[in-house]
Protein backbone atom coordinates (compact mmCIF):
# COMPACT_ATOMS: atom_id res chain seq x y z
CA UNK A 1 0.00 0.00 0.00
CA UNK A 2 1.17 3.72 -0.62
CA UNK A 3 0.86 6.17 1.97
CA UNK A 4 -0.08 9.73 1.10
CA UNK A 5 2.13 10.65 3.91
CA UNK A 6 4.89 8.76 5.93
CA UNK A 7 6.18 10.50 9.16
CA UNK A 8 9.46 9.30 10.30
CA UNK A 9 10.08 9.68 13.85
CA UNK A 10 7.39 8.99 17.06
CA UNK A 11 8.90 11.61 19.71
CA UNK A 12 6.46 14.93 19.91
CA UNK A 13 7.12 16.31 17.19
CA UNK A 14 6.48 13.37 15.11
CA UNK A 15 3.67 12.63 16.94
CA UNK A 16 2.13 15.96 16.41
CA UNK A 17 2.66 16.33 13.19
CA UNK A 18 1.06 12.55 12.32
CA UNK A 19 -1.85 13.32 14.40
CA UNK A 20 -2.48 17.13 12.36
CA UNK A 21 -1.72 15.43 8.95
CA UNK A 22 -4.40 12.47 9.60
CA UNK A 23 -7.45 14.85 10.27
CA UNK A 24 -6.94 15.32 6.61
CA UNK A 25 -8.32 13.08 3.68
CA UNK A 26 -4.73 11.73 3.91
CA UNK A 27 -3.70 8.08 4.53
CA UNK A 28 -0.75 8.86 7.03
CA UNK A 29 2.13 6.42 7.97
CA UNK A 30 4.30 6.62 11.70
CA UNK A 31 7.67 5.02 11.89
CA UNK A 32 9.57 4.45 14.67
CA UNK A 33 12.81 3.35 15.28
CA UNK A 34 12.27 1.83 18.45
CA UNK A 35 10.10 -0.10 20.18
CA UNK A 36 7.74 2.65 21.47
CA UNK A 37 6.83 6.23 20.85
CA UNK A 38 8.56 8.78 22.77
CA UNK A 39 11.72 6.70 23.67
CA UNK A 40 14.09 8.71 22.30
CA UNK A 41 14.80 12.61 23.25
CA UNK A 42 11.19 13.64 23.85
CA UNK A 43 11.28 11.14 26.62
CA UNK A 44 14.29 12.96 28.64
CA UNK A 45 13.96 16.94 29.22
CA UNK A 46 13.12 19.40 32.16
CA UNK A 47 9.81 19.04 31.27
CA UNK A 48 8.62 22.70 30.91
CA UNK A 49 5.98 23.97 29.32
CA UNK A 50 7.66 27.25 27.50
CA UNK A 51 6.33 31.04 27.43
CA UNK A 52 9.11 31.38 24.83
CA UNK A 53 10.06 34.58 26.91
CA UNK A 54 14.00 34.06 26.52
CA UNK A 55 13.69 32.80 22.71
CA UNK A 56 15.78 34.85 20.08
CA UNK A 57 12.97 37.20 18.71
CA UNK A 58 12.27 36.88 14.83
CA UNK A 59 12.85 33.49 14.55
CA UNK A 60 11.08 30.53 14.18
CA UNK A 61 11.27 28.87 16.87
CA UNK A 62 10.49 32.01 18.72
CA UNK A 63 7.04 32.08 16.72
CA UNK A 64 6.76 28.34 17.22
CA UNK A 65 7.26 28.06 21.08
CA UNK A 66 5.02 30.93 21.56
CA UNK A 67 2.23 29.38 19.22
CA UNK A 68 2.86 26.11 20.72
CA UNK A 69 2.30 26.93 23.85
CA UNK A 70 -1.17 28.22 23.65
CA UNK A 71 -1.72 25.31 21.41
CA UNK A 72 -0.53 22.27 24.41
CA UNK A 73 -2.32 23.94 26.98
CA UNK A 74 -5.81 23.82 25.26
CA UNK A 75 -4.62 20.38 24.25
CA UNK A 76 -3.33 19.43 27.77
CA UNK A 77 -6.72 20.73 29.20
CA UNK A 78 -8.90 18.58 26.65
CA UNK A 79 -6.43 15.12 27.22
CA UNK A 80 -6.46 15.62 31.05
CA UNK A 81 -2.11 15.69 29.85
CA UNK A 82 -0.82 16.76 33.52
CA UNK A 83 0.10 20.70 33.90
CA UNK A 84 0.73 22.64 36.69
CA UNK A 85 1.38 26.27 36.23
CA UNK A 86 3.63 27.32 38.68
CA UNK A 87 5.41 30.06 37.13
CA UNK A 88 9.28 30.87 37.24
CA UNK A 89 11.81 33.09 38.66
CA UNK A 90 14.95 33.79 36.84
CA UNK A 91 17.31 34.85 39.60
CA UNK A 92 20.61 36.92 39.16
CA UNK A 93 23.25 35.71 41.12
CA UNK A 94 26.05 38.54 40.11
CA UNK A 95 25.61 42.49 39.27
CA UNK A 96 26.44 41.86 35.53
CA UNK A 97 23.71 39.09 36.18
CA UNK A 98 21.82 41.88 37.53
CA UNK A 99 21.85 44.46 34.64
CA UNK A 100 20.72 41.72 32.25
CA UNK A 101 17.47 41.48 34.16
CA UNK A 102 16.01 44.85 31.82
CA UNK A 103 17.45 43.49 28.67
CA UNK A 104 15.81 39.90 29.28
CA UNK A 105 12.55 41.67 30.15
CA UNK A 106 12.29 43.52 26.79
CA UNK A 107 13.70 40.30 25.21
CA UNK A 108 10.53 38.51 26.25
CA UNK A 109 8.25 41.42 25.17
CA UNK A 110 9.86 41.43 21.90
CA UNK A 111 8.50 37.60 21.70
CA UNK A 112 4.97 38.57 22.74
CA UNK A 113 4.99 38.05 26.34
CA UNK A 114 4.59 40.82 28.73
CA UNK A 115 3.79 39.27 32.08
CA UNK A 116 7.61 39.32 33.18
CA UNK A 117 8.21 41.62 36.07
CA UNK A 118 12.11 42.61 37.90
CA UNK A 119 11.60 41.97 41.67
CA UNK A 120 14.22 42.65 44.33
CA UNK A 121 16.52 39.95 46.11
CA UNK A 122 13.65 40.18 49.24
CA UNK A 123 10.72 39.30 46.99
CA UNK A 124 13.03 36.91 45.69
CA UNK A 125 13.27 35.41 48.89
CA UNK A 126 9.66 35.74 49.58
CA UNK A 127 9.02 33.43 47.18
CA UNK A 128 11.78 30.90 47.32
CA UNK A 129 13.03 30.85 50.82
CA UNK A 130 15.13 27.78 50.54
CA UNK A 131 17.50 29.71 47.81
CA UNK A 132 21.30 30.02 48.65
CA UNK A 133 22.63 33.42 50.01
CA UNK A 134 23.77 36.25 47.33
CA UNK A 135 20.74 36.79 45.42
CA UNK A 136 20.71 40.12 43.64
CA UNK A 137 17.19 40.05 41.95
CA UNK A 138 15.30 38.14 40.14
CA UNK A 139 12.72 38.69 36.66
CA UNK A 140 9.37 36.50 37.45
CA UNK A 141 7.72 34.35 34.52
CA UNK A 142 4.47 33.44 35.63
CA UNK A 143 3.31 31.55 32.97
CA UNK A 144 6.34 29.28 32.78
CA UNK A 145 4.64 25.69 33.62
CA UNK A 146 5.81 22.55 34.51
CA UNK A 147 3.98 19.15 32.52
CA UNK A 148 4.42 15.44 31.61
CA UNK A 149 6.21 14.74 28.77
CA UNK A 150 5.58 11.40 28.66
CA UNK A 151 1.75 11.75 28.76
CA UNK A 152 2.16 14.72 25.97
CA UNK A 153 4.09 11.69 23.81
CA UNK A 154 1.29 9.24 24.29
CA UNK A 155 -1.07 11.84 23.89
CA UNK A 156 -0.32 12.97 20.24
CA UNK A 157 0.34 9.21 19.12
CA UNK A 158 -2.87 7.98 20.65
CA UNK A 159 -4.73 10.68 19.22
CA UNK A 160 -3.37 10.00 15.80
CA UNK A 161 -3.90 6.68 15.66
CA UNK A 162 -7.77 7.38 16.93
CA UNK A 163 -7.65 9.27 13.59
CA UNK A 164 -6.71 6.51 10.92
CA UNK A 165 -2.91 6.50 10.76
CA UNK A 166 -0.99 3.28 10.65
CA UNK A 167 1.64 3.15 13.60
CA UNK A 168 4.96 1.08 12.88
CA UNK A 169 7.62 0.63 16.11
CA UNK A 170 10.65 -1.18 15.63
CA UNK A 171 10.92 0.04 12.38
CA UNK A 172 14.10 2.12 11.32
CA UNK A 173 14.96 3.58 8.05
CA UNK A 174 17.92 2.68 6.46
CA UNK A 175 18.29 3.84 2.78
CA UNK A 176 15.37 6.18 0.46
CA UNK A 177 14.78 5.91 -3.12
CA UNK A 178 12.74 8.83 -4.82
CA UNK A 179 11.26 8.05 -7.50
CA UNK A 180 8.88 10.34 -9.96
CA UNK A 181 5.88 9.74 -8.14
CA UNK A 182 6.72 7.39 -5.06
CA UNK A 183 9.70 7.28 -2.64
CA UNK A 184 10.42 3.76 -1.05
CA UNK A 185 11.97 3.80 2.30
CA UNK A 186 14.01 0.85 3.21
CA UNK A 187 13.64 -0.48 6.45
CA UNK A 188 14.43 -2.90 8.55
CA UNK A 189 11.38 -4.67 8.64
CA UNK A 190 10.58 -4.60 4.84
CA UNK A 191 9.76 -1.67 2.36
CA UNK A 192 7.82 1.11 2.35
CA UNK A 193 6.25 3.76 0.24
CA UNK A 194 4.68 7.00 0.21
CA UNK A 195 3.99 10.05 -1.78
CA UNK A 196 5.25 12.77 1.02
CA UNK A 197 8.11 12.03 3.69
CA UNK A 198 8.40 14.23 6.63
CA UNK A 199 12.09 13.44 8.34
CA UNK A 200 11.25 14.35 12.22
CA UNK A 201 14.02 12.09 13.03
CA UNK A 202 15.65 13.91 15.66
CA UNK A 203 18.93 13.01 16.56
CA UNK A 204 18.87 10.60 13.04
CA UNK A 205 17.28 13.95 10.90
CA UNK A 206 20.81 15.02 9.60
CA UNK A 207 21.69 11.58 8.13
CA UNK A 208 18.07 10.93 6.80
CA UNK A 209 18.52 14.70 5.22
CA UNK A 210 21.63 13.10 3.41
CA UNK A 211 19.68 10.29 1.78
CA UNK A 212 17.60 12.70 -0.12
CA UNK A 213 20.65 14.59 -0.99
CA UNK A 214 20.96 17.61 1.35
CA UNK A 215 24.73 18.00 3.62
CA UNK A 216 22.97 21.22 5.07
CA UNK A 217 23.28 20.34 9.10
CA UNK A 218 24.95 18.29 11.69
CA UNK A 219 23.33 17.13 14.07
CA UNK A 220 25.26 17.51 17.81
CA UNK A 221 24.00 15.00 19.90
CA UNK A 222 24.39 17.51 23.19
CA UNK A 223 23.61 15.36 26.75
CA UNK A 224 21.90 16.79 29.59
CA UNK A 225 22.18 15.07 32.78
CA UNK A 226 19.55 16.02 35.41
CA UNK A 227 19.70 14.96 39.30
CA UNK A 228 15.79 13.97 40.67
CA UNK A 229 15.35 14.54 44.71
CA UNK A 230 12.87 12.83 46.85
CA UNK A 231 9.12 13.99 46.74
CA UNK A 232 10.07 15.21 50.67
CA UNK A 233 11.50 17.93 48.85
CA UNK A 234 8.69 19.51 47.15
CA UNK A 235 8.14 22.28 49.33
CA UNK A 236 11.69 24.13 48.56
CA UNK A 237 11.24 24.04 44.69
CA UNK A 238 7.52 26.39 44.84
CA UNK A 239 8.29 27.67 41.61
CA UNK A 240 11.28 26.93 38.96
CA UNK A 241 14.21 28.36 39.46
CA UNK A 242 15.70 29.48 36.59
CA UNK A 243 19.73 30.70 35.55
CA UNK A 244 20.42 34.02 33.58
CA UNK A 245 21.28 32.44 29.85
CA UNK A 246 24.16 31.60 28.20
CA UNK A 247 25.13 31.09 24.96
CA UNK A 248 25.69 27.32 26.42
CA UNK A 249 21.76 26.82 26.74
CA UNK A 250 19.80 27.88 29.80
CA UNK A 251 22.17 26.97 32.50
CA UNK A 252 20.78 24.89 35.76
CA UNK A 253 17.27 24.56 36.96
CA UNK A 254 15.99 23.80 40.14
CA UNK A 255 12.06 22.64 39.12
CA UNK A 256 9.32 20.71 40.71
CA UNK A 257 8.14 17.88 38.81
CA UNK A 258 4.66 17.01 37.59
CA UNK A 259 5.21 13.91 39.94
CA UNK A 260 6.26 15.59 43.24
CA UNK A 261 9.86 15.29 42.75
CA UNK A 262 12.64 18.36 42.82
CA UNK A 263 14.78 18.19 39.42
CA UNK A 264 18.64 19.99 39.17
CA UNK A 265 19.96 20.34 35.88
CA UNK A 266 20.72 19.91 33.06
CA UNK A 267 24.05 20.23 32.05
CA UNK A 268 25.40 20.59 28.36
CA UNK A 269 28.03 18.81 26.81
CA UNK A 270 28.55 18.47 22.98
CA UNK A 271 29.48 14.52 22.29
CA UNK A 272 29.79 12.50 19.17
CA UNK A 273 27.77 9.33 20.55
CA UNK A 274 24.36 9.74 19.46
CA UNK A 275 23.53 6.85 22.00
CA UNK A 276 25.14 8.04 24.74
CA UNK A 277 22.38 8.54 27.82
CA UNK A 278 24.37 7.20 30.12
CA UNK A 279 25.22 9.78 33.69
CA UNK A 280 28.69 10.57 34.66
CA UNK A 281 30.68 11.07 37.58
CA UNK A 282 32.00 14.58 36.07
CA UNK A 283 28.15 15.20 35.35
CA UNK A 284 27.07 14.19 38.54
CA UNK A 285 29.67 16.45 40.63
CA UNK A 286 28.84 19.82 38.19
CA UNK A 287 25.05 19.48 39.26
CA UNK A 288 26.21 18.79 43.10
CA UNK A 289 28.65 21.99 42.83
CA UNK A 290 25.89 24.09 40.93
CA UNK A 291 22.94 23.03 43.11
CA UNK A 292 24.46 23.28 46.25
CA UNK A 293 25.13 27.26 45.59
CA UNK A 294 21.55 27.73 44.11
CA UNK A 295 19.79 25.93 47.15
CA UNK A 296 22.27 24.51 49.55
CA UNK A 297 19.67 22.97 52.19
CA UNK A 298 18.19 20.79 49.00
CA UNK A 299 20.76 18.71 49.27
CA UNK A 300 20.52 17.70 52.52
CA UNK A 301 17.53 15.53 50.87
CA UNK A 302 17.75 12.52 49.12
CA UNK A 303 18.86 11.83 45.40
CA UNK A 304 16.53 9.37 44.51
CA UNK A 305 17.66 9.25 40.54
CA UNK A 306 19.48 10.78 37.90
CA UNK A 307 18.90 10.42 33.86
CA UNK A 308 20.14 11.83 30.62
CA UNK A 309 18.77 12.90 27.19
CA UNK A 310 20.66 13.92 24.30
CA UNK A 311 19.06 17.42 22.72
CA UNK A 312 19.47 17.45 18.88
CA UNK A 313 21.18 20.46 18.65
CA UNK A 314 23.02 21.75 15.23
CA UNK A 315 25.29 24.53 14.12
CA UNK A 316 22.65 26.84 13.17
CA UNK A 317 20.56 29.10 15.85
CA UNK A 318 17.25 28.21 14.78
CA UNK A 319 14.58 25.28 13.89
CA UNK A 320 15.49 23.96 10.42
CA UNK A 321 11.69 23.46 8.55
CA UNK A 322 11.67 23.27 4.62
CA UNK A 323 10.44 21.40 2.09
CA UNK A 324 11.07 20.30 -1.26
CA UNK A 325 8.82 20.08 -4.09
CA UNK A 326 10.62 18.01 -6.15
CA UNK A 327 11.36 15.34 -4.12
CA UNK A 328 8.27 15.49 -1.55
CA UNK A 329 9.89 15.59 1.15
CA UNK A 330 10.36 18.19 4.14
CA UNK A 331 12.83 18.38 6.90
CA UNK A 332 12.02 18.94 10.49
CA UNK A 333 15.01 18.73 11.92
CA UNK A 334 17.34 20.84 14.94
CA UNK A 335 14.22 21.17 17.33
CA UNK A 336 16.04 20.86 20.00
CA UNK A 337 14.42 20.80 23.67
CA UNK A 338 11.95 23.39 22.83
CA UNK A 339 10.20 20.55 20.80
CA UNK A 340 8.07 19.37 23.76
CA UNK A 341 6.21 23.05 23.94
CA UNK A 342 6.26 23.88 20.17
CA UNK A 343 5.56 20.50 18.38
CA UNK A 344 1.85 20.90 17.61
CA UNK A 345 2.64 24.59 15.96
CA UNK A 346 5.16 22.71 14.06
CA UNK A 347 2.63 20.01 13.15
CA UNK A 348 0.28 23.03 12.04
CA UNK A 349 3.41 25.00 10.36
CA UNK A 350 3.77 21.49 7.79
CA UNK A 351 0.80 21.62 7.56
CA UNK A 352 0.66 25.41 5.51
CA UNK A 353 3.73 24.37 3.52
CA UNK A 354 2.37 20.76 2.48
CA UNK A 355 -0.82 23.32 1.36
CA UNK A 356 1.42 26.10 0.03
CA UNK A 357 2.44 22.91 -2.29
CA UNK A 358 -0.51 21.81 -3.13
CA UNK A 359 -1.43 18.96 -1.11
CA UNK A 360 -5.22 18.56 0.32
CA UNK A 361 -5.04 19.27 3.86
CA UNK A 362 -8.39 20.29 4.72
CA UNK A 363 -9.89 18.96 7.40
CA UNK A 364 -11.98 16.45 7.95
CA UNK A 365 -15.51 16.64 9.93
CA UNK A 366 -15.88 13.37 11.37
CA UNK A 367 -13.15 13.39 13.65
CA UNK A 368 -13.00 11.67 16.53
CA UNK A 369 -12.91 13.37 20.34
CA UNK A 370 -9.22 13.84 22.12
CA UNK A 371 -8.29 11.09 24.01
CA UNK A 372 -8.43 11.25 28.14
CA UNK A 373 -5.12 9.94 28.99
CA UNK A 374 -4.44 8.59 32.72
CA UNK A 375 -3.23 11.52 35.16
CA UNK A 376 0.49 10.91 36.00
CA UNK A 377 0.63 14.06 38.63
CA UNK A 378 0.04 14.63 41.85
CA UNK A 379 -1.56 17.70 41.26
CA UNK A 380 -5.03 15.70 40.40
CA UNK A 381 -6.53 12.74 41.41
CA UNK A 382 -4.57 9.40 41.22
CA UNK A 383 -6.37 6.24 40.95
CA UNK A 384 -5.16 5.16 44.37
CA UNK A 385 -7.02 8.06 46.06
CA UNK A 386 -10.16 7.91 44.45
CA UNK A 387 -12.25 5.14 46.27
CA UNK A 388 -15.71 5.49 43.82
CA UNK A 389 -12.85 3.97 41.28
CA UNK A 390 -11.65 1.53 43.84
CA UNK A 391 -15.09 0.43 44.95
CA UNK A 392 -15.92 -0.04 41.14
CA UNK A 393 -12.62 -2.32 40.38
CA UNK A 394 -10.61 -3.06 43.78
CA UNK A 395 -7.60 -3.61 41.42
CA UNK A 396 -7.07 0.46 41.52
CA UNK A 397 -6.20 0.13 45.04
CA UNK A 398 -4.16 -3.27 45.26
CA UNK A 399 -0.94 -1.00 45.08
CA UNK A 400 2.40 -2.33 42.92
CA UNK A 401 4.54 0.26 43.22
CA UNK A 402 4.31 2.08 46.62
CA UNK A 403 7.57 4.63 46.08
CA UNK A 404 4.70 6.38 43.33
CA UNK A 405 1.00 4.72 44.44
CA UNK A 406 0.96 2.67 40.72
CA UNK A 407 -2.09 0.32 41.09
CA UNK A 408 -2.32 -3.30 39.30
CA UNK A 409 -5.76 -1.76 37.94
CA UNK A 410 -3.46 1.37 36.18
CA UNK A 411 -0.71 -1.61 34.77
CA UNK A 412 -3.31 -3.44 33.10
CA UNK A 413 -4.96 -0.90 31.67
CA UNK A 414 -2.10 -0.27 29.99
CA UNK A 415 -2.37 -2.99 27.91
CA UNK A 416 -5.51 -2.65 26.92
CA UNK A 417 -4.57 0.85 25.82
CA UNK A 418 -4.38 1.56 21.89
CA UNK A 419 -0.64 1.85 22.35
CA UNK A 420 0.67 -0.62 24.91
CA UNK A 421 4.03 -0.91 26.47
CA UNK A 422 6.48 -2.97 25.03
CA UNK A 423 9.25 -2.77 27.85
CA UNK A 424 9.56 -1.91 31.21
CA UNK A 425 10.46 1.60 30.59
CA UNK A 426 7.33 1.97 28.23
CA UNK A 427 5.26 0.92 30.89
CA UNK A 428 7.12 3.28 33.79
CA UNK A 429 6.33 6.10 30.94
CA UNK A 430 2.90 5.09 30.90
CA UNK A 431 2.31 4.88 34.97
CA UNK A 432 5.02 5.99 37.07
CA UNK A 433 6.33 2.17 37.93
CA UNK A 434 9.50 1.91 39.42
CA UNK A 435 9.94 5.77 38.66
CA UNK A 436 10.33 6.14 42.78
CA UNK A 437 12.83 6.53 45.48
CA UNK A 438 13.85 2.85 45.51
CA UNK A 439 14.07 2.47 41.48
CA UNK A 440 12.50 -0.77 41.38
CA UNK A 441 13.87 -2.40 43.88
CA UNK A 442 10.70 -3.33 45.97
CA UNK A 443 8.83 -4.19 43.08
CA UNK A 444 10.71 -4.59 39.95
CA UNK A 445 10.31 -8.39 39.78
CA UNK A 446 6.54 -8.03 40.23
CA UNK A 447 6.22 -5.20 37.57
CA UNK A 448 8.05 -7.42 34.68
CA UNK A 449 5.92 -10.12 35.52
CA UNK A 450 2.76 -8.37 35.20
CA UNK A 451 4.63 -6.76 31.53
CA UNK A 452 5.51 -10.64 30.20
CA UNK A 453 1.61 -11.54 31.09
CA UNK A 454 0.29 -8.32 29.45
CA UNK A 455 2.83 -8.73 26.63
CA UNK A 456 1.62 -12.37 26.18
CA UNK A 457 -2.28 -11.42 26.66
Amino acid sequence: MISDVIVIGGGIVGCAIARALAGTELSVTLVEARIDVGDGTSKANTALLHTGFDSTPGTLESRLVARGYRMLSEYASQTGIPVEHTGAMLVAWTEEEADALPRLKEKAEANGYHACTIVTSDEVYRRVPDLGPGALGGLTVPGESIICTWTTNLALATDALARGIELLRGTRVTSVAVGPDVTTLHTTAGDLQGRWIINAAGLGADHLDQEFGYRRFTVIPRRGELLVFDKLARPMAPLIVLAVPSSRGKGVLVSPTIYGNVMVGPTSENLEDRTATGTSEDGFEFLVSKGRALMPTLFDEEITASYAGLRASTEHDDYLIDLDFEQRYVLVGGIRSTGLTSGMAIAEYVTGLLSDAGVDVTEREDLPAPPTMPNLGEAGLRPYQDSKRIDADPEYGRIVCFCERVSAGEIRDTFDSPIPPADLDGLRRRTRVMNGRCQGFYCGAHTQALLQAGVRA
